[in-house]
């Protein structure tokens, strides 16, 4: 060991005459372990946020979306899925016929976005089947027999509803609900708009409010032929091993289909949302750093009581031979300790608190009374974290920089001590 670090040691150290500087050199520890441990609560939280987003995302729509320029559809879509599995790193794809209509059922209005789809590629390419609370995929292939009509009973396609449509339509499994195209046909008796019964056979929910309120789903042979779309498909849903690496298989996708094509990875269509995310994380590391700045004050006031303190023995040491370097090494490594402490310390309780995060918040919940996180308004059960390693890395080391140069001015000015002045009234 160093003398100069066996001195800090010592001057860290309790006496009975520096009982206040002692305390001070604590409070600052405790600053600093406040901030680190708030920093990993924080960010823990919301990369879990994030990740609980992005998976709800993924859970209704594919990884990676091709499409056409031309807006007529798509009619060599299996072309287009024999190419896509011709890359490493796609695991399955699925056509789609997606467009807007009406759902009517009695006086309840909605517009929203239907889906046809291939229930058996769709669990291939989606999470949608695991979604599903009631009924299940298979039933958009057969023809439900609607036993509300007196005289007759008729074969009706399925359709699945999301949980809050299915509530804002009053339409619940067994019900029937109107399809109702924008665009109309031209008959003898005029153009009128095309519509066209179907029987509720499920609802899904996919804790995604926007998917849950405006997002329907019917077979892809039922689309196409409401829609006049023939043999043809909107587009196709790519699902790839890496969603991390969507966009290489987008982008090599595109390139080997070429015009009219147009290929689009789900951090791409989801960019201003994740940006947002992004950016609000980062604010909320600068804003939470400043706990940690704080922390860095007590620290230069704590030396500099250490400095006014040990003058005797800085002239001392200067006197014996000790560099002005040697000098500053023995206060900065001080306020380097004080850091090392409280950031082990913020990683202990942080890292403690936050795979117990969800009881320690019931426990809250529990002593005053109120719901932190209603369900009917997060549509959260639990409140996610995600402790994200290279995160928690990049705190310490934030955490240990600010406490060293914090540590460097009172240092400095130790080490320009002079041993005359020190040694003058002893």
């Amino acid at each position: 060991m160093s003398y100069e670090l066996f001195v800090s040691l010592r001057h860290l150290r309790s006496k009975r005459s520096q009982k206040f500087i002692s305390l001070i050199t604590w409070i600052s520890i405790g600053g600093v372990m406040v901030g680190v441990m708030a920093l990993i609560i924080v960010i823990a939280v919301m990369s879990g946020f994030g990740k609980n987003l992005r998976d709800k995302i993924l859970g209704t729509n594919s990884h990676v979306i091709v499409g056409n320029f031309a807006g007529k559809g798509m009619r060599d879509f299996e072309g287009v899925i024999d190419e896509a599995k011709k890359l490493e790193l796609v695991d399955a794809a699925s056509p789609f016929v997606m467009s807007q209509v009406m759902l009517i059922r009695r006086d309840n209005v909605k517009g929203v976005v239907i889906r046809g789809i291939d229930p058996g590629r769709e669990a291939t390419v989606s999470d949608l089947d695991k979604n599903i609370k009631e009924g299940n995929l298979a039933d958009l292939n057969k023809k439900v027999v609607d036993g509300s009509l007196m005289n007759d009973k008729v074969k009706r396609d399925g359709i699945i509803l999301g949980k809050q449509l299915s509530r804002a339509l009053g339409a619940y499994v067994g019900d029937t609900v109107r399809l109702v195209s924008p665009v109309s046909r031209a008959t003898p008796m005029g153009l009128i708009p095309k519509m066209k019964i179907y029987q509720v056979v499920g609802w899904f929910e996919s804790g995604m409010y926007e998917y849950d309120s405006n997002l329907a789903f019917i077979s892809i042979q039922s689309a196409q032929k409401f829609f006049g779309m023939k043999d043809k498909v909107s587009g196709v849903g790519i699902r790839v091993k890496d969603i991390f690496r969507a966009d290489e298989v987008a982008q090599e996708l595109n390139d080997r289909l070429g015009f009219p094509y147009h290929v689009r990875d789900w951090m791409r269509m989801n960019k201003n949302l994740f940006s947002a995310l992004r950016l609000e994380k980062i604010t909320m590391f600068v804003i939470l750093i400043l706990i940690i700045l704080v922390a860095a004050f007590n620290i230069v006031s704590t030396l500099f009581m250490v400095v006014m303190e040990k003058g005797k023995d800085i002239a001392i040491l200067k006197a014996m031979g000790a560099t002005r370097g040697s000098i500053m090494k023995i206060f900065s490594l001080q306020g380097l300790m004080i850091g090392l402490a409280g950031t082990l310390l913020g990683c202990a309780a942080g890292f403690t608190i936050v795979p117990n995060i969800n009881e320690i918040v019931g426990f809250i919940e529990g002593i005053f009374g109120f719901k932190a996180f209603p369900a009917d308004v997060y549509f959260l059960t639990r409140l996610p974290s995600d402790i994200q390693w290279w995160d928690s890395l990049i705190i310490v080391v934030f955490s240990i920089v600010i406490c060293y140069v914090a540590s460097l001015y009172p240092a400095w000015r130790a080490s320009r001590l002079d041993p005359v002045d020190g040694l003058r009234y002893e």
